[in-house]
């Protein structure tokens, strides 16, 4: 794969930062998985698959607003070391009025843009679509870790909306008991309910940062993630679920992680890069 291709550049070409409104972070931090490996791989297995993505995204051409690729985060070091530095990127891009658009690497990342939007704005709140709770306290000896990531947010006190949870443990069973304020549609309930649409609490913040784990999908959307648990969100369904997020709410930034490359497929990797595609067309319609 070419390191030094940018997202989207068969159709946007090179973007100058100043001149983009999308800011392409990947970090390709893999330490905690605990199944499947690969997410490493991600970042680049996606941006290499959006140079197949057409630039209509079927309503608008997000490119237009501009998309700009920063180098990959270095994440040889300490995964706290990882997450200072992903945050303070993210800082720079949200001072200069850019949306931060996040790639992963394991689900540990997305603690540092939602501790950087909370500086930045005074208030966040996160919708996190997975699997998986992330509300451990620790896994094998660590607090950062994918399997706490939503639990060092809700920590911070940032709201919380959890959208096609289906595999967690009795321990995140149990905070989320203790923690009423975690608002939760999990997979079960949506599709026995038909719910697909997000009730928000009147105090839950207007702006927003939106976490989307590959396994949040059913295996027959992306199969090529660490842990694909069946059961999960169909590709209209969760975008019936972005939609309904009120205009008064301002998507501030996004991630897309635990995506984890098959050497004998690109199927999922062209599907998270639509999705963030997708997504970034839904915010520039917006503005």
């Amino acid at each position: 794969m070419n390191k030094n291709i940018s997202f989207l550049e068969s159709e946007a070409g090179k973007t100058e930062p100043g001149k983009a409104l999308f800011h392409i972070i990947p970090v390709p931090l893999e330490k905690t998985v605990s199944y499947g490996k690969g997410t490493s791989s991600g970042p680049a297995a996606l941006i290499e698959a959006s140079q197949q993505l057409e630039a209509y995204d079927g309503v608008s051409v997000p490119l237009i607003k501009g998309i700009y690729t920063h180098d990959p985060i270095g994440c040889s070091g300490d995964c706290t070391d990882v997450l200072v530095e992903t945050e303070k990127v993210i800082s720079d891009v949200l001072k200069a009025g850019k949306i931060p658009v996040v790639l992963g690497g394991e689900h540990t990342i997305s603690y540092a843009p939602a501790v950087a939007l909370k500086k930045h704005f005074g208030h966040i709140g996160v919708i996190h679509f997975d699997a998986h709770a992330d509300l451990r306290d620790e896994l094998d000896g660590t607090k950062y870790s994918h399997a706490c990531v939503m639990r060092r947010i809700h920590e911070r006190h940032i709201p919380l909306i959890q959208i096609g949870t289906r595999s967690y443990s009795t321990e995140e069973l149990q905070y989320r008991k203790n923690h009423k304020d975690i608002i939760f549609y999990d997979a079960s309930f949506i599709y026995s309910e038909k719910k697909f649409t997000i009730d928000f609490p009147d105090n839950f913040p207007d702006d927003i940062y939106i976490s989307v784990d590959a396994d949040g999908f059913d295996p027959s959307v992306i199969p090529h993630t660490g842990t694909p648990v069946p059961g999960g969100l169909l590709w209209y369904d969760f975008f019936r679920f972005i939609e309904s997020i009120p205009e008064t709410k301002k998507i501030r930034g996004f991630d897309f992680v635990e995506l984890a490359p098959a050497e004998n497929s690109s199927v999922s990797d062209f599907a998270a890069a639509q999705i963030v595609y997708n997504m970034m067309g839904i915010i520039s319609r917006r503005l």
